[in-house]
């Protein structure tokens, strides 16, 4: 028997909050912040600048983390992430475009501990070149990191002036990686040129199984160039999911080990050679332990790929 599909929510009401994270909170008291026991490893990528290796999965936290101060809302993010990091999570990704997020999941590091095996990824995103070096303070300062280990110049705002700022960090020794992000398809064109000539470690951009824009230059170029890609909007911020809803889930899904269509959707994106990590994000524990599934077992080869397009194609 498949797992229910799960709709689309970008918000919760306080009670479902409530309700989630008093369950979550339970569950925790039974669960170390490691992989169950008895999985099989977790997917990995290596970062091809350094060999660094990634779960294939990690999660994001537009929308779902501006919670502003709701003090459940903030520890309902906490438990998801805590269900993250237990799954064997490690990159979370942010920027100063996402309302409260930033602060939000300061917090949950604080209540968690500050778990070693986090992979802090952020953005600068502001079109004065000079405001840069401070929002990147200030956004380390939200997340209460000693240096982030990925900073990416948000949709290439500015992106000359800002590459310079973060290639200096890195050459300092006060970041590890650095990177530029677009969404939604837009400015490929000028996102090949940034890879072609730039020595990028990341590079983010949107694909799933209908925006396959990515598929004709931006993977082929990035895994020439040993840049990892982190992919953005996996489900189209759960327009997918809906659309998939439709129909159930095939049964060669189990040929993937997947047991859900989130868990299929993502396993398409990161069974792409130059694809590093998927960053879904959710404001639920069970979604992300879920979403972490896909994280682990069997990914599909091309003709499941080439099947799963046209399956999906036809709903």
């Amino acid at each position: 028997m498949t797992a229910p599909v799960r709709p689309y929510s970008p918000a919760l009401s306080r009670r479902t909050l409530l309700a989630s994270f008093a369950a979550a909170g339970a569950a925790s008291v039974l669960r170390s912040l490691t992989p169950a026991a008895g999985r099989s490893p977790i997917l990995t990528r290596p970062i091809p600048s350094t060999g660094e290796k990634l779960p294939v999965v990690g999660l994001g936290s537009w929308i779902t983390f501006n919670v502003g101060d709701d003090p459940a809302a903030r520890d309902s993010c906490a438990e998801v992430m805590r269900a993250f990091f237990q799954s064997g999570g490690r990159l979370i990704d942010s920027s100063p475009m996402y309302g409260s997020s930033q602060e939000v999941i300061g917090y949950g590091l604080r209540k968690l501990g500050k778990p070693p095996q986090l992979f802090s990824a952020d953005k600068v995103w502001t079109s004065s070149g000079a405001g840069g070096p401070a929002q990147i303070e200030e956004s380390r300062r939200h997340w209460g990191v000693p240096r982030f280990d990925l900073l990416e110049v948000h949709n290439i705002l500015s992106w000359e002036v800002h590459l310079q700022t973060l290639f200096a960090m890195k050459a300092a020794g006060r970041l590890r990686y650095v990177g530029v992000t677009t969404s939604e398809g837009r400015r490929h064109d000028e996102i090949e040129r940034i890879i072609r000539n730039r020595p990028l470690d990341f590079v983010q951009v949107t694909y799933n199984l209908l925006d396959r824009e990515a598929e004709d230059r931006i993977l082929p170029l990035a895994r020439e160039r040993g840049i990892a890609v982190i992919i953005n909007r996996p489900f189209r911020k759960g327009e997918l999911i809906q659309r998939v809803a439709r129909s159930p889930l095939p049964p060669w899904a189990g040929e993937v080990d997947c047991t859900s269509w989130p868990q299929l959707l993502l396993k398409f994106i990161v069974s792409h050679p130059a694809v590093t990590c998927a960053i879904p994000a959710t404001s639920r524990v069970d979604h992300v332990r879920e979403n972490l599934g896909a994280a682990y077992g069997r990914l599909p080869d091309d003709a499941m790929r080439r099947r799963l397009v046209a399956h999906v194609g036809s709903i």
